[in-house]
C-alpha cells in the first residue's frame, strides 16, 4: 500500500495528510479562512519531514481538484504538481464531491446502502456545486452548478432518501422540503477524509498529467471588474 501526501484545498480550510497502507499517519489543518497560499507549503514541509523522519518514500501526491474555490483550487494544484514533479512520483486528482460523499458514508452508521448521497459547495447566492452518488460512487445526477429551488432533486427524492452535506446544504434546507430530504451537518472537506479515494487511484493508476491538469470548477470563472470611481 502507498504512501501520499494528501492536499486538500478547496475552500476555507487549508489540510494536509500523510496517509500510509490505509492508515492516517500524520495531519494539519487551519479553519481560520482563506490562508491557503500563507500555510500550505509549511504544511507540506511539516509532512515531508514526518516522511524523512519515518524513512518513508512518497509514492504519490493527492489533491483535490474540485469543485470549489478557485484561488484555493489554484493553489493546492498548484502546489501539488511542484511536489510531485520535484519527487518524480504520480499526481492524484480527487473529485471534492467525492471527499464530501465518503466522509458521509462513515459519519452514520445507521445508513443501510439504498440512500442517495448529495454533497453540496456553495457558490454565488442560491447557487451549488452538487452531484448525486450511490453507495459505490455511482453518479445518479452528473455534478455540475445547480440554483437551488423547489423542484432541485426531486426525480431522486420521489422515491428515496437523499442526504445532503457540506457547506452548501444550509441554504437548501429552506427550499427542498421533501420528507425524504435528510441532512448531516458540519461536514467539510478534510486531506484526511481522501485517503480512500486516493489509494484506489493509485491502485487503479489514475493519475493526472502533471503538466496539464487543471482544476474542474464545473462552470466557467467570471471575474468582476470595479466600477470607476467618480
Amino acid at each position: 500500500m502507498p504512501t501520499i501526501i494528501n492536499i486538500e484545498t478547496s475552500g476555507k480550510i487549508c489540510s494536509v495528510a500523510l496517509t500510509r497502507d490505509g492508515v492516517l499517519e500524520f495531519d494539519l489543518e487551519n479553519r481560520d479562512g482563506m490562508k491557503h497560499a500563507e500555510l500550505l507549503a509549511p504544511f507540506v514541509e511539516r509532512a515531508m519531514e514526518e516522511v524523512k523522519r519515518k524513512e518513508w518514500n512518497v509514492d504519490a501526491v493527492a489533491v483535490s481538484i474540485g469543485p470549489g474555490s478557485y484561488t484555493g483550487l489554484r493553489i493546492g494544484l498548484s502546489l501539488a504538481k511542484g511536489l510531485a514533479f520535484s519527487l518524480g512520483v504520480p499526481l492524484i486528482g480527487v473529485s471534492t464531491l467525492k471527499i464530501l460523499a465518503v466522509k458521509a458514508m462513515f459519519r452514520n452508521f445507521n445508513f443501510t446502502g439504498e440512500e442517495v448521497l448529495a454533497p453540496m459547495i456553495d457558490a454565488r447566492r442560491m447557487e451549488v456545486f452538487t452531484g448525486a452518488y450511490d453507495f459505490s460512487l455511482n453518479a445518479l445526477q452528473a455534478p455540475g452548478p445547480m440554483i437551488l429551488d423547489n423542484d432541485s432533486y426531486a426525480p431522486v427524492l420521489e422515491n428515496r432518501e437523499v442526504w445532503f452535506m457540506g457547506d452548501g446544504a444550509e441554504k437548501a434546507k429552506d427550499v427542498i422540503k421533501s420528507p425524504n430530504a435528510k441532512w448531516l451537518d458540519g461536514l467539510y472537506p478534510l486531506a484526511k477524509d481522501m485517503l480512500a479515494l486516493s489509494e484506489k487511484a493509485f491502485r487503479e493508476e489514475d493519475f493526472l498529467d502533471i503538466a496539464y491538469s487543471v482544476p474542474e470548477y464545473l462552470k466557467e470563472y467570471q471575474t468582476t471588474v470595479a466600477k470607476p470611481r467618480i
